[in-house]
């Protein structure tokens, strides 16, 4: 089994000096089924070079039971997520070493693999590697069981993109969102003069009309929020008709008032540019709402005056057996917490957080901040630890000494909960409610919701506390979930006396007794609804139920608007896929009004899609997760009904958005070519017109230097497989894999 840390050392925090030049290699050998009936794999590291310096390998990776092959070595878990391997073999003198290492579960996405490898000398200082994977599609047995393979092959992706071919053209006005009516005139074309504007009354704030006349175009809007959505409306249509508009009259209005996205830069941190980046094309597709995932169990990214902890210790990640200066590494790095550049450390200085609201608010986005707790908190409790060791005042102190409370959350931590029975958490959360909302002041911007998280506190968290336990009898209550439902009510009456309003997971209120969920309902701006599917015991709706007790819902469900999830079941694409697989089509057909169907008296405030970025790596990846996987959210927070089928959608998707957004700079996913055999054959297609399929027969992967496929093939003799990628716009797709069956 896995030898856990317990070990505490004061590491060094800078690179070793004249680090080893270490080259690492894994692949993923096997997946199997262990003596004891459940599943397993091996992963196998190849570590060659000068290892004279390598005391450890150290890397991350999903949470997992794991030994070695070889006694001789170790394998061991520094925190969840992140381990090591010691080798008597480093210092032999060989040109190589291999480590095989044998896992439990079943390695089926290669996000599932390794990331973050460095190396550690003798002193306990980390130096950089070169690491690279190995090829996993080489064989069956690498990314699945017998039996369960759920690769989608070559032969699926072509009946996919034969049901997507379509005789229809997209017009001057089809875009993304859709327009409610447009009206063609027939009476010539608009190839430039002025854009005026002006004020009408509408009952919906946010409508627009735009008439296009060959010598102009005039907007008029039910309010300056709808006049600058429609004027960067007019500025997408004019990229994209080369500057000409057919003469017509565009009404529009959207079905939500909400229409948003959050993202997660704790886990793996994006830079403010980044994300101003990011904002511009929210804006350009109509989005409005940004809820700003900054705090986690992984880091803690947002500067706050008075508690430089948070972000001293919170805010960088690197190799430490302690956590006492900065939390161990998780996800991705180099071992050192000052690493600049990379997704590991980093934070928003108060000063850039002020100037990037102001920015938003300019581009019609409002910011919501999302402070979790009380769970996902680790990185709080971490930092006040720290502050609290520094300066022995326990003002801001979120746990307690004898705590013995045991559990597990979601993402396999045992400390990352706060706790509601002591009186530190709640200073220190009056702490960071006043300081944000100076910061929304100083940029003046309104702000009128704080969201607290308050979702997946885990089973047992507070079952140890001495002070936990007493609170509880003293104030009567039945469980830990009562003392949850606590800390709302008292987050949302602290929010109450700042004039504000309280936002939340919907574990906030749903699964608390009704007098709990209904008294804090009047106080509440919104849950984010993200288990949307039926109740198991009583096959009620969450939403319907949500509604029923008062409290407004934001419809985020995970089967559809969580874009961390992978965009097909492939192993070499990125992402995750424990709620659903999800592309540009699961998330069109996440219909709000199925998710979510309205009750009298109940509220539906919108439609919000969620990039968790635990397996994010900068900017580029984060665009490539949301591309064009986000426009069927973007299309149903618009217009919440059917408008255009599958064929249609994509059509609009390669004719319009894909170069659109490779224009602007964005990256974005590619699907997968198709492959049949059929008559001794080998035909192949392409969800999009122009792009290019180059293909391999001999079982390697397809390079820029494939072969084009132009027509049917000859399948040869002695053929075994068959391997096509897609390639345009400088991006290609994941390789489409037909075996030869004969």
């Amino acid at each position: 089994m896995i030898k856990e840390i317990t070990t505490a050392i004061v590491l060094g925090t800078a690179l070793a000096a004249g680090a080893a030049n270490v080259d690492v290699k894994w692949q993923n050998l096997t997946n199997r089924v262990g003596a004891d009936g459940k599943p397993e794999y091996v992963q196998r590291f190849i570590i060659s070079g000068d290892m004279s310096n390598l005391s450890r390998l150290a890397f991350n990776q999903f949470d997992k039971k794991m030994k070695t092959v070889d006694a001789a070595d170790t394998v061991a878990r520094i925190i969840p997520g992140y381990y090591y391997i010691a080798s008597p073999r480093f210092a032999s003198g060989a040109d190589s070493v291999v480590v095989d290492i044998i896992t439990s579960g079943t390695l089926n996405i290669y996000s599932f693999g390794p990331d973050g490898v460095h190396g550690v000398d003798a002193s306990g200082k980390p130096f950089d590697v070169s690491f690279s994977r190995l090829r996993g599609t080489e064989r069956p047995e690498q990314w699945s069981l017998p039996g369960k393979d759920r690769m989608p092959y070559a032969d699926s992706f072509y009946a996919i993109n034969e049901a997507l071919v379509t005789d229809k053209v997209p017009g001057a006005y089809d875009i993304l969102p859709s327009f409610k009516s447009v009206k063609e005139t027939g009476t010539g074309f608009y190839t430039g003069g002025d854009i005026t504007a002006s004020l009408i009354k509408n009952d919906n704030p946010e409508y627009f009309k735009m008439t296009v006349e060959p010598g102009g175009i005039r907007i008029d809007g039910a309010s300056k929020e709808a006049i600058y959505m429609a004027r960067r409306t007019v500025e997408k249509l004019l990229a994209l008709n080369s500057g000409k508009l057919p003469a017509a009259v565009i009404e529009d209005w959207p079905d939500y008032g909400y229409r948003g996205i959050m993202i997660d830069v704790a886990r793996n941190f994006q830079s403010i540019d980044r994300m101003k980046k990011f904002v511009d094309i929210m804006a350009e597709y109509r989005l409005n709402k940004l809820q700003f995932h900054f705090i986690d169990d992984e880091a803690w990214r947002l500067e706050i005056p008075g508690l430089p902890e948070l972000t001293e210790v919170g805010a960088r990640r690197g190799y430490t057996l302690d956590e006492n200066d900065f939390l161990a590494q998780i996800y991705d790095g180099d071992g050192n917490p000052d690493a600049k550049g990379g997704t590991a450390n980093g934070y928003i200085s108060r000063a850039e957080f002020v100037d990037f609201l102001k920015y938003c608010a300019a581009r019609g986005v409002d910011v919501i901040p999302e402070v979790e707790t009380p769970g996902h908190a680790r990185a709080a409790v971490k930092a006040m630890e720290a502050r609290y060791r520094k300066t022995g005042d326990s003002t801001y102190r979120l746990k307690e000494d004898g705590d013995t409370s045991v559990y597990r959350s979601a993402q396999d931590f045992g400390d990352n909960v706060i706790n509601p029975a002591l009186p530190g958490p709640y200073r220190f959360m009056d702490k960071v409610f006043d300081e944000i909302i100076a910061m929304y002041k100083e940029a003046g911007v309104p702000l009128e919701t704080i969201h607290i998280g308050g979702d997946e506190v885990p089973h047992g968290a507070w079952s140890g506390s001495p002070s936990a336990i007493k609170f509880m009898k003293e104030h009567n209550m039945k469980g830990e979930g009562d003392l949850h439902a606590y800390w709302v009510k008292s987050m949302a009456d602290a929010l109450t006396k700042r004039g504000l309003k309280l936002a939340g997971w919907q574990e906030i209120a749903l699964g608390k007794d009704e007098k709990t969920a209904r008294g804090v309902a009047p106080q509440v701006e919104f849950i984010n609804l993200w288990v949307t599917w039926p109740d198991k015991k009583d096959g009620v709706l969450p939403a319907v139920k949500a509604q029923q007790l008062g409290l407004p819902v934001l419809i985020s469900t995970a089967q559809g608007y969580y874009f961390d999830q992978s965009y097909s079941a492939h192993p070499d694409e990125r992402g995750l896929w424990w709620a659903a697989i999800t592309d540009e089509f699961n998330s069109l057909d996440a219909y709000p009004a199925v998710i979510a169907p309205q009750q009298k008296g109940g509220k539906i405030v919108g439609v919000q899609g969620q990039l968790w970025s635990e397996t994010v790596r900068g900017g580029d990846w984060m665009e490539h997760y949301l591309f064009p996987k986000m426009l069927g959210m973007i299309e149903r927070s618009w217009n919440s009904d059917t408008t255009y089928t599958h064929p249609e959608f994509n059509q609009i998707i390669d004719k319009r958005e894909l170069p659109y957004l490779a224009k602007r700079g964005v990256n974005f996913h590619l699907r997968q070519p198709g492959v049949i055999v059929k008559d001794g054959k080998i035909l192949m297609n392409s969800p999009y017109k122009d792009a290019l399929i180059r293909y391999t027969l001999d079982g390697s992967e397809p390079d820029s230097q494939s072969p084009v496929y132009t027509g049917a093939i000859a399948l040869p003799d002695n053929a075994k497989e068959v391997r096509a990628r897609l390639y345009q716009y400088g991006k290609e797709s994941v390789s489409s894999i037909l075996p030869i069956k004969r």
